[in-house]
């Protein structure tokens, strides 16, 4: 059996991932910059607010268009390259700030940084799997909780930074420190040898556990790109994604302002509730992936559906900020959850032969909850001066993305049915 490269450690290969995701991660910390943008710039917030959602598509628009090249040249050019791209497009912003550009500092920080985001995003994704076969969430959590994290180291220190120098030399200093980050990061990322294993497990058996951590079962099938894309399976999972996304980043859009108006706290005291969002986000990835190990990751998705219907069914009739937050946290867990159990859920489904350009395509529903979340509450709140009709709308798309997943745990049946009478292409096509 093959070995790997003495030199290469499978945990610090996920350290190397996680320096990549924590300094893309850096992105939702862009709040930080709004209020300074506006007052030095004259720019709207309307404006300044475009600039981080055109980064946010950018990104999943790029993981579909960058998968192939991910999977072709291997994970230490991809990490690089999104370095190069991501840290550019920060510095690149800070002279548009300099210049006074504001079509400058769109398309440098929404779209050469948002290209670089979604380059990052998924370089080591694929690579970690395959070190990390007998756990591949818990892998994938690793890394995906650093770009959970990013937010929380992140927004400190730019706000020293801006109290301290100025909002261009802020991203100088901000996209320097990312270029050094993460090209340290790529540089040790490498694929294991064909065929290797850990130590303790054999090549020919599954990746998924029970709860005592053996190995139950192999992946469902081993499919290029083109042949996922072709599958009833791959859109239920993408219809799943974009559900559990979209609840997630309304929620986020306006946590502050939503949890002054229905509690009736200070700006003060939900600033410190925004704050913990970001804990409950980066643990939500770990915990949840690390769990998916032993539940199946078909079984963690309807966890996250059931109690986020519970959840946002109860945030209207929590008035006092404790209750209101606490459930704030646990759908923000089930949305971060969501990212990091993605990877390993593809890899069972799909197995690993072009999981990074799979996962690619499925993030494109990351940009589409992008846009469908914010607007979906800006609406409501406009037509009705109330969140609570929209609480129960995103409830029910959760109850929609429950039957989803109740209907691609029956397709995994089908497949498997199909498997064992020898016909499982015919079985599994959309034709």
């Amino acid at each position: 059996m093959a070995t790997p490269n003495a030199e290469k450690n499978r945990w610090l290969i996920a350290a190397s991932a996680m320096s990549l995701h924590l300094s893309i991660g850096s992105v939702y910390a862009y709040s930080v910059y709004q209020r300074p943008l506006q007052e030095t710039q004259g720019w709207s917030i309307a404006d300044v607010s475009l600039a981080f959602t055109v980064a946010i598509f950018t990104l999943g628009m790029a993981t579909a268009a960058l998968g192939r090249y991910v999977e072709r040249y291997g994970p230490r050019r991809s990490g690089l390259g999104a370095a190069v791209l991501f840290a550019g497009g920060t510095v690149l912003a800070g002279v548009a700030v300099q210049v006074g550009s504001y079509v400058g500092f769109v398309a440098t920080y929404g779209v050469v940084a948002g290209v670089g985001l979604g380059l990052g995003y998924i370089s080591p994704v694929s690579t970690l799997v395959k070190w990390f076969p007998d756990r591949r969430g818990l892998a994938t959590g690793l890394a995906v909780m650093g770009f959970g994290a990013g937010a929380p180291v992140t927004g400190p220190v730019a706000n020293v930074l801006i109290e301290t120098t100025d909002i261009p030399t802020t991203f100088y200093v901000l996209g320097s420190g990312y270029f050094v980050a993460m090209a340290a990061g790529a540089s040790y990322l490498e694929k294991p040898p064909e065929e290797w294993v850990p130590a303790g497990v054999s090549a020919d058996e599954v990746v998924e556990t029970d709860s005592h951590g053996v190995i139950v079962a192999s992946d469902l099938e081993q499919r290029t790109a083109s042949e996922a894309i072709r599958t009833p399976q791959f859109y239920l999972v993408w219809l799943i994604v974009f559900l559990n996304i979209t609840a997630g980043i309304m929620l986020l859009s306006v946590a502050s302002n939503m949890t002054q108006a229905i509690t009736g706290a200070s700006a003060a005291t939900a600033a410190a509730v925004v704050g913990l969002i970001g804990v409950f986000n980066g643990a939500g990835r770990i915990v949840w992936s690390s769990l998916s190990d032993y539940l199946g990751r078909t079984a963690t998705y309807a966890v996250f559906f059931a109690l986020q219907i519970l959840a946002f069914l109860a945030l209207p009739n929590l008035r006092t900020v404790p209750l209101f937050a606490g459930a704030m946290f646990l759908i923000i867990t089930c949305y971060g959850g969501g990212f990091a159990c993605l990877p390993a859920y593809l890899a069972d489904l799909f197995g690993t032969q072009e999981l990074g350009a799979i996962h690619g395509y499925t993030l494109t529903a990351w940009s589409m909850a992008g846009v469908a979340g914010p607007t979906l509450v800006a609406r409501i709140v406009e037509l009705t001066g109330s969140y609570e009709l929209a609480f129960y709308v995103v409830a029910g798309a959760l109850g929609v993305g429950l039957v989803c997943v109740g209907l691609l745990r029956w397709r995994v049946t089908v497949v498997r049915q199909a498997q064992l009478q020898g016909t499982p292409h015919e079985a599994t096509r959309w034709e």
